[in-house]
């Protein structure tokens, strides 16, 4: 199957959400730092994963999700991404941790970099929350949907924590 695309509305604006085969391949931003742009998908704004997807983030920014289970397909990224990926999934809403305490999580304390570097190119913005990593010293550093939109969504789960536990 080829890529396909949809969109969805968010306070943040517009969310371009990718799709193969395999599951959800991206949710970017509208000035993503990585974003592979859609010149080569087809629209299809009617794929469950779509309608799945939208329907969990419509819940987040409502105050009414806490995680995502959405189907993902992390093929587009190393070995070593999709380790550091599968780290941001655990990391709790509402919380945040330094890229040295991932590279520590992965029992490489050296690989800090490499920790930000694979971070960068998450492709799942919001459902994989790199927006919950910042730097050592309490800073918000780096993050490819645009610093503004993290310290929103920082604020956003600060302020939504009571939500019920899923």
């Amino acid at each position: 199957m080829q890529s396909c695309f949809s969109e969805f509305s968010s306070p943040l604006g517009k969310l371009t959400l990718v799709a193969n085969g395999r599951g959800l391949a991206g949710v970017y931003f509208e000035h993503h730092a990585h974003f592979p742009g859609t010149a080569r998908m087809q629209r299809d704004d009617h794929l469950p994963v779509f309608d799945l997807v939208r329907e969990q983030l419509a819940a987040y920014f409502a105050g009414q999700r806490k995680s995502f289970s959405v189907p993902l397909d992390l093929s587009a990224g190393t070995a070593f991404q999709q380790q550091v990926w599968r780290l941001l999934a655990k990391i709790p809403y509402g919380e945040t941790v330094s890229y040295g305490a991932l590279a520590e999580k992965l029992e490489n304390p050296r690989a800090v970099r490499a920790v930000g570097a694979a971070n960068g190119r998450n492709p799942f913005s919001i459902l994989l929350p790199c927006h919950r990593v910042i730097a050592s010293d309490g800073r918000l550093t780096g993050y490819a949907g645009g610093l503004k939109n993290k310290a929103f969504l920082l604020k956003f789960e600060a302020s939504n924590q009571q939500l019920i536990a899923e």
